[in-house]
């Protein structure tokens, strides 16, 4: 189950959107992200994580999108219910072949 974010969608797009538009006013991109994230109330760290994904997101930098990182939760979250199943079988499917060898023909 996914954690509740303590800051709006919103507040997000807008924070990394100053950093991004007035980065140019400030000697380097960290000096405005600390100067942003205490006008939005958050940590610098956190912001500098937002502006990093989204620039994953556009294609600015390398590495997987937030939808490949929501696609990749999805798929190990199936494989691991999918493995439970089969455990569960496989013990069934011994427990009741189990049960026919021990049972006395007529």
């Amino acid at each position: 189950m996914a954690r509740k974010s303590r800051y709006s969608p919103e507040v997000r797009e807008r924070a990394v959107r100053m950093v991004l538009e007035n980065e140019r006013e400030y000697d380097s991109q960290w000096s405005a992200i600390v100067s942003i994230a205490t006008k939005i109330g958050c940590s610098p760290e956190t912001l500098r994580k937002w502006i990093r994904q989204t620039e994953v997101d556009t294609g600015r930098r390398g590495g997987l999108t937030s939808d490949e990182r929501t696609r990749i939760k999805e798929l190990e979250r199936e494989v691991r219910d999918l493995r439970r199943t089969n455990e569960i079988l496989r013990k069934a499917s011994a427990y009741f072949a189990q049960a026919e060898l021990d049972r006395r023909p007529k």
